[in-house]
């Protein structure tokens, strides 16, 4: 008993333990901070890689890819763990705007965009498609032109007239439809009923619907100059949906300001390659429309990949079925990746048991008399892999996820401050308290009473501290950002979450209860160890030496 008293009246009383708890409570906020950042960035990492390339991916990991791959979705969409399954093609290009000089290398893939919709997250990282439901497609189409038309301002008992932008059906019919939707959603919500592009930076359009308290115009779109009616131009061609980083400057508070208006031509010009892998010496010239862009959130993808039809990009690349050079058949079409989405509920163990019944099922063609298969088709699909999604994308997650443990450990070792404090302090106070000390053991206590009196008193400065911690640390994470903007409007210069460098628009907010509980056991035993220097130079005073030490 004598002991938990002890202990309650050194914590009340010696009041420069509680720079020992300040101390442990600052290094529990700052452990807990870093862990919930750094966890919150790895899981929207993993959230975004995931959502880039669905559940499962087959591959083969050659340039000219695999054939039978439809066959291969045919025969797997009767299985009941697959929800749809869809072919990509991967290949280079070079893209040239034809109103300005801006050019570059990309990666050109060619999707089914319905079927894309269906197996990822691709749908929602469409800036145009958000806005204009059903318009967005990669088939031929003209340019839309914004147009002016006469509106009654102020309603129709008002005899004032004015001229405000409009745009041709059904990009005006689509908005119309989208902005009835979002006003019910905010009529249920409380929010704002205007629907509005948050993340771009304002047009002159918009701002000028503003001023007459016109909804805006979402996206960037070009005038009618021949005339005042909206219209859609008569040169058609493909579209094509390029990532946000190519048609657009992210400026730091994150906002994009778009260079190009919607429908605005794109070359791209492609070097076509052989089956065995040989460049055609004569490249590939198709021209395109843009039609909308693409923010997955990771920037090597945003600022190097365009999207465009999966056949037309087989048939320019020559990937569709042809007669074989030496006559002996027609060799299949290829592909150069499926991507499959698997129901819920598939994870770990699972998945990666059903990556090896797909690569079997793949390999079983090879032996399957319906398919006349040359050797190098054969190669080809001997090749195939089956992979999980945390696979495929190891190479972005891997580094975050050693980041997030080095930033611990880095943060764990300047923590350890608050141990060697929590030993001075102690070891002050026995030496402060000897002859209480020596009265204790001379009145029967024992030596291991005495030193677990100060083992308690360090767990207690743990405790006290930890607790503290987590309460400061875990209102400091849910109110970072509200943080951050207060240190901006104070001065620019104290952004700390530059969003032109960072993919996601918000420090994560969010602790992870588990990694509370591992810093706050931590703290606890730190604290403890800490104390027991302290602990064993007061359990090993002799009774007498104690009492007489001045």
């Amino acid at each position: 008993m004598y002991k938990l008293f002890l202990t309650l009246r050194y914590l009340r009383k010696r009041r420069i333990a509680y720079f020992a708890i300040a101390a442990v409570m600052l290094c529990v906020a700052m452990v807990l901070i870093v862990l919930s950042v750094m966890g919150g960035w790895l899981e929207m990492v993993k959230k975004q890689a995931r959502g880039l390339l669905g559940d499962v991916i087959v591959d083969n990991r050659a340039y000219p890819g695999f054939p039978l791959y439809q066959e291969f979705i045919d025969a797997i969409s009767t299985w009941p763990e697959i929800v749809k399954a869809t072919p990509v093609i991967y290949t280079y290009g070079l893209f040239h705007f034809g109103q300005t000089e801006q050019s570059g290398m990309v990666r050109v893939v060619g999707v089914r965009l319905h079927d894309v919709y269906e197996v990822n997250a691709f749908k929602p990282s469409l800036f145009y498609e958000r806005y204009y439901p059903g318009t967005t497609h990669l088939g031929e189409q003209g340019q839309p032109l914004g147009g002016w038309v006469p509106v009654i301002e102020g309603g129709h008992d008002s005899n004032t007239v004015i001229l405000l932008p409009r745009l041709p059906s059904p990009y005006q019919d689509a908005l119309e439809q989208a902005r009835r939707q979002h006003a019910e959603h905010a009529r249920q919500t409380g929010g704002d009923p205007l629907l509005r592009a948050s993340d771009e930076v304002e047009t002159p359009l918009s701002k000028a619907l503003h001023e007459h308290d016109q909804p805006p115009i979402p996206g960037y779109y070009a005038s009618n100059n021949d005339g005042d009616e909206p219209k859609i131009t008569e040169d058609l061609r493909p579209g094509l949906i390029l990532g946000r980083d190519i048609v657009a400057k992210r400026e730091s508070d994150g906002r994009y300001d778009r260079y190009y208006p919607r429908g605005t031509l794109v070359d791209v010009t492609l070097l076509n390659t052989s089956i065995r892998a040989r460049v055609d010496p004569v490249p590939i010239l198709q021209r395109f429309r843009y039609v909308d862009d693409s923010r997955t959130g990771i920037y090597d993808i945003d600022s190097q990949h365009v999207y465009c039809d999966f056949d037309l990009l087989q048939k320019l690349l020559e990937m569709g079925p042809a007669a074989r050079a030496d006559g002996s058949g027609v060799a299949p079409a290829r592909c150069s990746q499926i991507q499959i989405k698997v129901k819920g509920g598939l994870d770990g163990a699972a998945l990666r048991k059903l990556t090896e019944r797909l690569r079997e099922k793949y390999l079983s063609f090879l032996d399957d008399p319906r398919f006349s298969l040359d050797l190098t088709d054969r190669k080809l699909i001997s090749r195939i892999e089956a992979v999980t999604w945390q696979q495929s994308q190891a190479h972005i997650i891997a580094p975050v996820e050693k980041e997030k443990i080095l930033v611990t450990i880095l943060f764990g070792i300047i923590s350890l401050v608050a141990v060697a404090l929590i030993l001075c302090i102690l070891y002050m106070i026995v030496l402060q308290k000897t002859r209480d000390i020596g009265i204790v053991k001379a009145l029967g206590g024992s030596s291991g009473g005495v030193a677990l009196i100060f083992v308690i008193y360090g767990a207690a400065v743990g405790i006290t501290g930890s607790i503290l911690g987590t309460v400061f640390g875990t209102l400091v994470v849910k109110y970072i950002n509200e943080i951050q903007d207060f240190l901006i409007s104070i001065n620019p210069r104290w952004r700390v979450w530059d969003l032109q460098v960072y993919s996601f628009d918000r420090i994560p907010s969010e602790v992870d209860p588990w990694d509370a509980l591992f810093v706050v056991l931590a703290a606890i035993a730190a604290s403890t160890i800490g104390s027991l220097a302290a602990a064993w130079r007061a359990g090993t005073m002799q009774p007498v030496e104690a009492i007489r030490h001045e």
